[in-house]
């Protein structure tokens, strides 16, 4: 049996119509963005930007933006092309399936499962630190033993749980709440844009590239790869600091990925995944240079706080209580980013389930509300168990690990099923390939060097549990590997709608 085997375009799409596997489309291009904004702006936008000025851009942060985006679009094209093709649950690890094989598509999911399980977590302890912030500063504290850092995180465990519950009612209703959250979100960004468009001095902005200087640099296992590899010294500042600034505000556009997960409950997924996934990268792209630009153009960037940059900026002209308003837009944001990470979980483990990687009672669907209601209690029970009870700060950088290796994969399987598949209709292409998504993989690979020797060792390990885990059960129970389940292929298969008026009428 082949490790590469490979699973259809056509049999992924037939896997979706099983009865007992179903799920209800009811998604729309606007429901799409908003999830994609509500996962992507979290409290990065209050935070990050702010160190990165203070400590490798300047005011050049802007630009540094740019860059990222850039970078990022490159990753999101080559995600609409597969997500209007392939319109499956699963993103990454469906689309790797089609074109790269099993044990491709079995590395990315593992990865995927890492990245959002961990994810969720670690922004759910945020969510509870930014909530503990707020409650003080509007004279109700809460008690340090049940908040963020306390002996039970009681604040993120009573949220999963509560979004665990509204994920498993239905992906429509979670995604109503999404959109108030990430109304009240915007609201607040762009109340503190206008705001701080007062305090503006442009001499703050001159030199807008200030001159480069060498860095203070980690060693040992906490060191980037590259430098550890070459030996080359980091610089801040000049231009070396504006690509030094863009791997580091690259992580605050990490989500829009998740939006692919939710290809299977889009009404419309050849037209509105494109639509979602580079909307969302185009609205949150505007708003983190408008942040960039105001926030140094308050303050110095010397004297930014790379801590708490937006808040301090305001307090630095008087306006404190700017630091209230700022806490609730960090709250509302992370509740939205924790709402998407964990539907994105469950649908990657609803697919890779589906296709008996993972034990097949994990795809379960509701039958009333078409969700997969016991991968979603799952999911909910551990992440709030992870999120409560463990000091997980040190682990951020393995859900960046996990993201870019999704991202590389992606950008080269769209190479590969170009050259496997050029009969199959491309509702949306990226233009210049095979050289846009090469150039996307580089990118990718060149960010995942930047990280450091200790995320690195860690992400091998989590690699070599999956690879035991894929040798001992996966690849036996695999449904592609069964004598009776039969692959196939279709000719021409443009599109994958159905009429979902009878789940309507069932919900």
């Amino acid at each position: 049996m082949s490790l590469l085997r490979t699973k259809s375009v056509e049999q992924s799409i037939a896997d979706t119509d099983e009865p007992e596997f179903r799920l209800k489309k009811s998604l729309s291009a606007l429901d799409l963005t908003v999830f994609g904004i509500g996962v992507v702006i979290g409290a990065g936008i209050f935070t990050l930007t702010g160190r990165a000025a203070h400590d490798v851009a300047g005011p050049a942060v802007v630009i540094s933006f740019v860059v990222a985006a850039i970078a990022c679009a490159l990753a999101a094209i080559c995600y609409a092309e597969f997500a209007s093709t392939v319109p499956v649950a699963g993103s990454a690890y469906t689309f790797s399936y089609s074109s790269l094989g099993e044990l491709f598509a079995w590395i990315i999911g593992w990865d995927l499962i890492l990245e959002m399980f961990l994810g969720a977590s670690v922004v759910a302890q945020g969510w509870s630190a930014y909530l503990g912030t707020l409650m003080e500063q509007l004279g109700a504290p809460i008690p340090e033993v049940i908040g963020y850092g306390g002996t039970v995180d009681l604040m993120a465990i009573l949220l999963v749980l509560v979004l665990g519950t509204l994920m498993t009612f239905g992906i429509k209703e979670s995604l109503r709440v999404n959109l108030v959250l990430v109304a009240v979100k915007l609201f607040i960004v762009l109340f503190v844009i206008v705001a701080g468009l007062l305090f503006i001095n442009p001499a703050n902005w001159s030199p807008f590239v200030p001159d480069a200087v060498p860095a203070d640099s980690p060693s040992g296992l906490t060191q980037p790869l590259l430098q550890f590899l070459s030996g080359i010294e980091p610089t801040a500042f000049g231009v070396g600091g504006i690509f030094a600034g863009a791997a580091l505000v690259f992580f605050a556009y990490i989500g829009f990925d998740v939006v692919a997960t939710t290809a299977e409950e889009t009404k419309n997924p050849q037209r509105d995944l494109p639509i979602g996934i580079i909307a969302s990268l185009v609205i949150c792209t505007l708003l983190y240079c408008a942040v960039a630009l105001v926030v140094t153009g308050m303050v110095p960037y010397e004297e930014l706080d790379p801590t708490a940059a937006l808040a301090q900026a305001f307090a630095f002209h008087g306006a404190g209580w700017m630091a209230t308003l700022i806490s609730a837009g960090a709250v509302a944001g992370l509740t939205t980013v924790v709402l998407t990470l964990l539907i994105g979980a469950t649908r990657i483990i609803f697919a890779m389930s589906r296709d008996a990687l993972l034990p097949p009672v994990l795809a379960k669907v509701h039958p009333r509300f078409r969700t997969p209601w016991v991968v979603s209690i799952v999911v909910t029970v551990i992440v709030a168990v992870v999120a409560g009870f463990t000091p997980i700060g040190v682990l951020e950088q393995m859900v960046n690990i996990g993201t870019l290796s999704a991202f590389v994969l992606v950008a080269v399987g769209v190479i590969v099923l170009r050259r496997k598949r050029p009969d199959l209709t491309r509702a949306f292409r990226v233009p210049f390939s095979p050289w846009l998504p090469g150039l996307s993989a580089l990118i990718c690979v060149y960010l995942m060097l930047n990280l450091s020797v200790e995320t690195w060792l860690r992400f091998l390990v989590w690699l070599a549990a999956g690879f035991i885990i894929y040798f001992v059960y996966s690849r036996r129970h695999s449904r592609i590997g069964q004598p009776g389940y039969q692959d196939f292929a279709l000719p021409h298969v443009v599109s994958h709608q159905r009429d979902d008026s009878d789940d309507d009428a069932r919900s």
